[in-house]
């Protein structure tokens, strides 16, 4: 259904909004200062020319470097060789503390053994079955924001915690209640303490181990303790037998390699819990908090989400598959602030791209932050306008890469997008959302594509 069958004609024509975003990079930053920058937030040492060209070739620290922005040069990376580009060795040092061999990490063999092995919990109608578990912390989060209508909300913060929720009990089906503020204590200080890459884990090969390595084996040695005693009370809440499976848990534990049959030993089980509740929990949380942030900022927009979500609700209940322009929000506000704003591989042997030659361990860089931002490939690129999914013609399948391409697209691409409509349509048909300053709240890129503050919303019943 589109938003013109909502009413019963098409919504007036207006302005699009065009969100604040951060400036480009001066053409002449030097080598250091891009360094420093990248730290802070690697959208910000992008400049103009990686917004108008196809393919930019550079070097950093040694070694040649590639944007591409073309998406027959994305395709090959992603699809054609995707075996010739593994995750560079900064991002395996920044990821594995927190999820280990998991799926997010695996490489070869093991990434094939658990790609098979965990498709059937991710199949739409695997997710179907978790629909509940998600609804439940919504409605819970929607009450609590009823009793904090009167005062500033920092959505952001709310925005967290409920897709922390909604990953405790999807894959646990049991409320997170401490176990969740622990939980997210961890998330917090990994992130302020130890996501961001310094210039050792940028300069050191893998088998050096950088300063910064040191505090996250510390910080591992406690997750890893913190994830079995999860797993733990969760197989002492048991299972009936015979009983159909609940939740992510039950999947994960009855699932077998197709090919081999085998299970995942405790081990993987932990990292692959970790990976599924913190890639699943954050890249949701984010989407949603940019989703509020863009329909604070254009009104009617937020009016006509109100409306479809009014127009679909049959005793209070929403069908999924008919909140088109909902879900055309969230694709456009992926687009503009896409969770994983960069994609960077590594060559682990020669290649051509485009006609350039690549070496081994030259760096491939996928930004879904230019690509969808790119002025070649969309019309008035830098503007909120989710009509463009509506339109009937889908953007080029290599131009738009909010999960990724190829044999690793995001398996949980299908859940998140569930999770995030339905959590968008039921919050904007509880509350008309306000933004209570009018301060630009700026991008930054170090893991996912988080603002640069929290900014208080009003929040008024409808």
């Amino acid at each position: 259904m589109s938003i013109a069958e909502v009413y019963d004609h098409a919504p007036v024509a207006r302005p699009a909004l065009v969100p604040p975003s951060p400036p480009r990079a001066s053409p002449d930053m030097g080598a250091l200062e891009r360094m420093a920058t990248m730290r802070r937030s690697a959208i910000d040492t992008w400049g103009q020319p990686a917004y108008e060209e196809d393919i930019i070739k550079g070097r950093f620290l040694g070694r040649a470097s590639f944007i591409l922005n073309a998406p027959d040069a994305i395709r090959h990376v992603l699809v054609e060789n995707y075996e010739n580009y593994t995750r560079t060795p900064a991002g395996i040092r920044v990821l594995r503390p927190m999820l280990g061999e998991g799926l997010l990490l695996a490489e070869g063999r093991a990434w094939k053994h658990q790609r098979r092995t965990l498709a059937p919990a991710f199949t739409p109608r695997a997710v179907t079955t978790l629909i509940p578990h998600m609804s439940s912390a919504i409605d819970e989060t929607i009450a609590q924001l009823r009793q904090r209508a009167a005062s500033p909300v920092d959505l952001r913060e709310v925005m967290q915690r409920m897709a922390l929720e909604i990953a405790g009990r999807t894959m646990f089906s049991f409320e997170m209640g401490d176990l969740g503020a622990q939980l997210r204590g961890f998330v917090m200080e990994y992130g302020e303490r130890l996501a961001n890459p310094s210039f050792f884990d940028l300069l050191l090969p893998m088998g050096w181990p950088s300063p910064r390595d040191f505090a996250r084996a510390r910080f591992r040695r406690r997750w890893t303790r913190f994830m079995a005693m999860l797993i733990a009370a969760r197989r002492a809440a048991g299972k009936a037998d015979g009983a159909p499976p609940r939740d992510l848990f039950d999947l994960m534990v009855a699932a077998r390699d197709p090919e081999t049959g085998e299970a995942f030993s405790d081990a993987q089980l932990g990292d692959q819990v970790a990976t599924m509740i913190l890639a699943g929990h954050e890249t949701t949380a984010t989407a949603l908090f940019w989703s509020l942030y863009l329909l604070a900022l254009d009104p009617a927009t937020q009016h006509d989400v109100a409306a479809e979500v009014e127009a679909v609700s049959i005793g209070g209940a929403l069908e999924i598959d008919r909140l088109k322009f909902t879900r055309a929000v969230v694709d456009e506000t992926m687009r503009l602030y896409p969770p994983a704003f960069l994609i960077a591989r590594a060559a682990a042997g020669p290649d051509t791209i485009a006609g350039m030659a690549v070496k081994p361990a030259d760096v491939i860089l996928i930004a879904p932050w230019l690509l969808h931002r790119h002025e070649k490939l969309w019309d008035e690129p830098n503007a909120f306008k989710p009509s463009r999914f509506l339109s009937g013609a889908p953007p080029d399948r290599f131009a738009y890469l909010p999960f990724g391409a190829g044999p690793r697209v995001c398996i949980g691409a299908h859940f998140a997008l569930v999770e995030a409509t339905l959590a968008l349509a039921r919050i904007i048909g509880a509350f008309r959302v306000e933004l209570l300053d009018t301060k630009p709240v700026l991008p930054v890129g170090v893991v996912t594509t988080q603002p640069d503050r929290s900014p208080m919303f009003g929040i008024v019943p409808r």
